[in-house]
């Protein structure tokens, strides 16, 4: 096939045109013709179709038929080698055929046939389409003067393809003569000509022409012509649809400057009362067109102009701004402008909003707006001043607008009237959103202060916002009704929308919302509902006569109960922030309804202690939903789930009002409603989901006690902690967000119930958490292993007893076949083990019940090899170097520099483990440090020389603070020199001038006798009465106290603080303390273990060991006289409470509920205000804690409860109890804070790698000494005395 006929011409030319048109889509988005060929040149690389396509289908044939003979020859001749093989040079095959092959004679006659057949094509392509060219002109040319202005929407958009009308290529000349014909002094019908000829031409050829500046002043000047404005506005359609910004720009600001003119000398006057705007109008069409495709450009070229310079986009944002600021004076003569019309087409002003979303525009915006264009701002501010004062008469008619406005849209199906309450209403709208999107930026809050018309002061931030707080209360979106989820275009939609903006932004909500002005407007309504009157935009009803309030129109009531929701929400979201919260807890500027001056918080938590109670005569009568009262609830909620808001509402007990609230509901839910004949379904259904929704809320806000360890407390002694937990195991399993301000889950709240013990016994039978030793005492005290002879493969442990059997006590074939993965799953349980072994009255419960330092040694002596004779080897493996780490954990007492404990990693090399392997106690001593050194010099003598100087003063009030300052002294210049005997002296003699002071003494006076030394202690006079010497011989220790004996004197002999036969005088001393805090302690009424069961097995009543007794008696070198007397006299003082755990533990001094409840106040108190000091102090360390799920609290009673042994080296343990008894107990708290201010960059790094619970119960306190703190303590000592040392005291029962 070397020539093509006539039909065949005609064939190409069919599937050429079906080609062109399927890639026309392609081709129209070309910028000019380079491009559109560039197009076509790589249809097949872009087009998956490419192959599908007739055309190409076509030419396939033909290349076949025209050298397939040549192509099986060359073929042929290479892979038969006869003189044409493939050389070197050549890889393949087909590239030598397809080498030889072009350079044939049939290729190229092919390749010429073809040329010329495809220019006859192409060419009578091109005379027919000039041909329907000239048909089509001549059509317009018959139906220009019968076309009418049509709606602004048919033919003017810039989504409209230019395709649709094909493209004639143009040159410049011609260009330049239809630049001549569009001046406005030709005639009509040869500028229709031009223009129409104009839009067949691309707009890339038309932009670039050298006429293109004349041009554009003559479609400028075309705008204004009603005749063919619209055909100007379909070229500039396709123009920024097609073209770069350097060109669509000069298109853009040409109609802007068109409409400016427009309005500036064509005054259209506004709509008055009935009479509206048409926009069928034509004159009021034509502006709408333009205005809606000026519009649609400023929210498209957002994505485009940071490509290009900054003075295209200054001159676009210029523009803009110069039109809508034209504004004409208030008054009867009032003008229709720009700002009017941009409103109609654009109500919520989403091109200011992604104006100012990227920086690159918001500068130049803002920049301008401060420099020139001021005033659009100002209107759009008068206009919100203006509606507000206005309010009253348009109130009835505003939802009708909004929701008309909501449902409705110009169109030719949709109505085109709207008069001049609407207009104001839609100008409104959008110059509140405007002001809304410019209040968020800080160049934006600059603009302001703003002197408007009618008003003495400039409006400052703080008064846009209360204006806007008042149309939020006097047209508040309906509670109810059809729309109610509809309405987004109602004034409360609109502010609540600002409102919630500007509380998402901190530095924003600090300059607009956290100011007095404000939180006064909020809590209006509510101060005056507790007064007993209703005020300013809820119906300025004054006084108490409720007879009167009651008499609204009833859409009023309605707004009453949206209002306050909404206050409630705006408050919620403020209670979030540090700045917030605090401006809510702490500044006094408010006026309660009895007169006196409060912080908003007391007037929140009253007004919801009112509302829970129903005791406000209002809602009696309007029967307002339970949705008032949880959002009010939720606002006290975001405040009490602090530390610091704790202490601000816990004198109100609100838990016991959401409790009783709680249980009334609960009744109601648990009645089944009797089911009516005749009664719609939904309506029977719908009261008991609500009272089921507000049942669940009750409890969801009550759960939330138990964020902060004084609130879990005051969760306790509802009695509804149980129901508590059982809800929030519901929401966690379905991984539900506890709130919509929270962030971080239900951890932080787990960690704080599973700390105590009524906590673990109500999350027993939902989660199994091991957070403190009172806690594995409710799991494990006094239960048994199953030790079952076989166990299912598909049975899974169901509590902690089960994980103890199944995966730590490991010690039968039966266990072990019973596991999938043995060595992983037993190395998990060992893992599980060290952690619970860090806390040493934990280790002592585990190794009296279950033996847990034999088993470990029993098999470590198990995992060695056999050989034929002699010893075997020890197997390294991962089970036996970890338990070889627990063996020296629990082996070795100490700090960071008295004990060494061995690596879990193994080391490269021949030997990768060089460690000694423990598989017998004791030790070997390269686990065991040197004990330090205590100095014996003349340093000693200054502390000795003070104590030695003062016997004769010793009675004086100021023998104390001057005891002080000499501690302070010696502790920051030589406190290595407070240790040994001075120490002990030195403590004895505080103890003695505190507990012989009425002043310092705290708790009532007790007389004991005891059987040390044949002595009589009596303490204070009257007091307990006398007990007999046979009752201290009489008692036995526990094995759980004789185990914590055992690890006491290992201790104090290392420290060579104790003689080989201490056992007998520490053991007397346990007794007798044992017998003393028995006569103090109430009989409890419980269902927990550790408070019941527990004083059977232990006679003291404590379950654990008395780790403080033990501490003093180090202290005193094994003294039994000296450390009883000291103990018995401390007992008296305040520091006794919590530096000596079982002193308080179910003591009569505490009141009964707290005694009942189980929980401590080193827990209830110390925690807390560890936390809320944290929180304050170091809020990177507070926020690691809060991400990480775990407390401060719970590793602040795991160092206290065992008075810091095994994490502070021993000289570190004696000035913590040195300084919290010489400085004050509430040193506890600061101490604590200041070690994890110590560890901050240790916790930061372990938050990150999400073994923060792991890290700070393993590792000891590193390189921490209370010295070097003591002057940052004592900063925290006048910040936080007044209010720490005061709750200290108001815990106990009897306090002076």
């Amino acid at each position: 096939m070397s020539q093509f006929s006539t039909e065949d011409e005609a064939q190409l030319q069919c599937l050429l045109r079906e080609l062109l048109k399927s890639a026309k889509d392609r081709i129209s988005g070309a910028p000019s013709v380079e491009c559109a060929e560039e197009i076509l040149l790589h249809l097949e690389e872009t087009d998956k179709n490419f192959h599908n396509y007739e055309f190409v289908k076509y030419l396939r044939e033909y290349v076949e038929s025209s050298l397939g003979a040549v192509i099986e020859e060359q073929t042929e001749s290479l892979t038969r080698g006869d003189g044409h093989a493939v050389g070197s040079g050549q890889d393949t095959l087909v590239h030598a055929v397809t080498k030889n092959t072009r350079e044939s004679t049939q290729y190229k006659q092919m390749m010429q046939t073809l040329k010329q057949t495809m220019m006859v094509v192409v060419e009578s392509l091109i005379n027919k389409f000039e041909e329907d060219q000239q048909k089509k002109e001549e059509m317009h040319r018959k139906s220009q003067r019968e076309q009418s202005s049509s709606h602004y929407i048919d033919n003017c958009s810039d989504s409209d393809s230019s395709f649709n009308q094909s493209y004639a290529f143009i040159k410049h000349e011609q260009l330049q003569v239809i630049a001549e014909k569009l001046d406005p002094s030709r005639p009509l019908e040869v500028r229709w000509d031009a223009l129409q000829s104009l839009c067949y031409a691309p707009p890339s050829d038309v932009l670039s022409c050298e006429s293109w500046t004349v041009l554009r002043r003559n479609l400028s000047a075309a705008l204004s012509d009603p005749d063919i404005s619209d055909k100007v506005l379909c070229f500039f359609a396709k123009t920024f649809s097609s073209s770069p910004l350097n060109v669509t720009k000069d298109v853009y600001t040409s109609i802007v400057k068109s409409l400016e003119a427009h309005f500036l000398y064509h005054k259209l006057s506004f709509p008055s009362g009935s009479t509206g705007i048409d926009a069928n109008r034509p004159d009021i069409a034509r502006l709408l067109k333009q205005m809606r495709l000026m519009n649609d450009f400023q929210k498209e070229v957002t994505t485009f102009w940071i490509r290009h310079p900054e003075k295209y986009m200054e001159e676009i944002i210029e523009a803009t701004l110069s039109l809508l600021s034209l504004h004409s004076e208030l008054g009867a003569d009032k003008s229709l402008e720009p700002i009017h019309l941009i409103s109609l087409l654009d109500i919520k002003a989403t091109w200011f909003k992604k104006w100012m979303h990227g920086y690159y525009s918001r500068t130049v915006v803002l920049r301008l707006l401060e420099k020139k264009y001021k005033t659009l701002i100002v209107n759009a501010l008068q206009q919100c001043i203006y509606y507000h004062d206005s309010c009253d008469s348009v109130r009835d008619d505003t939802l009708e607008i909004s929701h008309g406005l909501e449902h409705q849209q110009i169109g030719t199906a949709q109505r085109t009237l709207y008069v001049s309450k609407e207009l104001e209403y839609i100008y409104f709208v959008h110059s509140l959103c405007v002001l809304g999107r410019l209040v968020m930026y800080t160049n934006g809050r600059k603009l302001f202060p703003i002197k408007v018309k009618k008003r003495r002061d400039p409006v400052t931030l703080t008064d846009l916002v209360v204006i806007l707080i008042n149309i939020m209360y006097q047209h508040p979106k309906p509670s109810g009704g059809e729309t109610a989820h509809t309405d987004s275009l109602s004034p409360t939609s609109l502010v609540m929308e600002v409102l919630r903006t500007l509380c998402d932004r901190t530095e924003c909500a600090e300059e607009s919302l956290y100011q007095i002005p404000v939180i006064e407007t909020l809590l209006a309504p509510i101060i005056s509902l507790l007064k007993g009157k209703l005020i300013g935009g809820l119906g300025d009803i004054m006084g108490s006569d409720w007879d009167v309030a009651l008499k609204w129109p009833w859409p009023k009531l309605n707004s009453l109960e949206s209002a306050l929701t909404h206050t409630a929400d705006t408050l919620a979201r403020i209670a979030t922030t540090e700045r917030g919260l605090s401006l809510l807890l702490y500044d006094r500027n408010l006026v309660s309804a009895e007169g006196e001056s409060i912080s908003a918080a007391h007037v929140i938590v009253q007004f919801t202690q009112r509302l829970l109670a129903e005791e406000l005569p209002v809602f009696s009568e309007l029967e307002i939903s339970p949705a008032v009262s949880g959002a009010f609830l939720f606002v006290c909620r975001q405040m009490y789930n602090t530390c610091e808001g704790m202490q601000v509402l816990r004198p109100y007990r609100l838990h016991e009002s959401i409790a009783k609230a709680w249980r009334k509901t609960s009744s109601l839910s648990e009645r089944v409603p009797t089911p009516v004949p005749g009664a719609p379904p939904a309506l029977a259904a719908q009261e008991p989901q609500n009272v089921v929704a507000w049942e669940e809320m009750l409890l969801d806000n009550l759960l939330n006690f138990s964020a902060t360890p004084k609130g879990l407390l005051l969760l306790q002694q509802t009695g509804a902690i149980n129901e508590c937990v059982t809800y929030m195991f519901s929401r966690f399993t379905k991984k539900l967000q506890v709130s919509r301000c929270e962030k971080f889950g239900y951890g932080v709240m787990v960690t704080q119930v599973a700390a105590t013990a009524p906590g673990i016994v109500a999350l027993q039978s939902s989660v199994n958490l091991l957070s403190s030793p009172h806690a594995v005492w409710e799991l494990l005290g006094r239960r048994t292993l199953p030790n079952n002879t076989e166990y299912n493969l598909r049975e899974m442990a169901t509590s902690v007893l089960d994980l103890m059997d199944r995966l730590i006590i490991v010690n039968s074939d039966a266990k072990i076949h019973s596991l999938f993965n043995y060595e992983q799953s037993h190395t998990f349980g060992l893992r599980l083990l060290s952690i619970l072994c860090c806390n040493l009255d934990t280790f002592l419960l585990l190794e009296s019940q279950f033996n847990v330092s034999e088993l470990l040694l029993q098999d470590q002596r198990a995992n060695v090899t056999e050989p034929p004779s002699g010893e075997g080897e020890f197997i390294i493996d991962g089970l036996s170097v970890e338990r070889s780490h627990i063996l020296v954990r629990i082996g070795a007492v100490g700090g960071p520099s008295e004990r060494r404990l061995p690596p879990r990693a193994l080391q490269k090399g021949n030997d990768p483990y060089p460690w000694p392997m423990v598989s017998t106690y004791p030790l070997p001593k390269y686990y065991i440090l040197d004990p330090p050194k205590t100095l014996r010099n003349k340093q000693e003598s200054e502390i000795s020389a003070f104590l030695a100087s003062c016997k004769e003063t010793e009675r004086d009030s100021s023998w104390m603070e001057d005891c002080r300052r000499q501690f302070c002294k010696i502790m920051v210049a030589r406190s290595h020199t407070l240790t040994g005997y001075v120490l002990a002296d030195l403590l004895e003699r505080v103890v003695l001038h505190l507990s012989s002071s009425s002043v310092d003494c705290f708790f009532p006076p007790a007389e004991y006798k005891g059987d040390v030394n044949e002595s009589f202690l009596f303490l204070g006079g009257v007091g307990w009465g006398l007990v007999m010497d046979h009752s201290v011989k009489s008692r036995s220790l526990s094995s759980v106290e004789q185990l914590g004996v055992e690890i006491s004197l290992r201790y104090g002999k290392f420290l060579r603080l104790l003689r080989d036969d201490s056992e007998p005088d520490l053991c007397l001393l346990l007794k007798h303390c044992q017998e003393f805090l028995s006569q103090q302690r109430i009989n409890v009424t419980s269902d927990l273990y550790s408070l019941t069961q527990v004083a059977a097995y232990f006679q003291g009543g404590y379950p654990g060991h008395d780790w403080f007794a033990s501490t003093v008696f180090l202290l005193m070198h094994g003294d039994v006289g000296r450390s009883l007397s000291l103990l018995l006299r401390f007992s008296r003082l305040l520091p006794s409470a919590f530096l000596w755990p079982p002193r308080l533990h179910g003591s009569v001094n505490l009141p009964t509920e707290i005694a009942q409840s189980g929980i401590h106040p080193i827990y209830s108190c110390t925690a807390h205000y560890v936390e809320m000091l944290l929180k304050a102090e170091v809020p990177l360390v507070f926020s690691a804690f809060r991400m990480s799920g775990f407390t401060p609290s719970q590793i602040c009673i795991q160092w206290l409860g065992q008075c810091f042994w095994n994490y502070l080296d021993w000289s570190e343990i004696c000035h913590y109890v040195a300084t919290c008894i010489i400085m004050g107990p509430d040193y506890q708290v600061y101490i604590c804070v200041a070690a994890l201010r110590h560890m901050q960059q240790e916790i930061l790094k372990h938050t990150q790698t999400q073994d923060l619970q792991v890290f700070l119960k393993e590792e000891p306190i590193h390189s921490f000494r209370v010295s070097n703190y003591l002057e940052y303590m004592e900063g925290l000592e006048r910040n936080y005395r007044s209010v720490v040392l005061s709750d200290m005291r108001s815990i106990l029962a009897r306090s002076n």
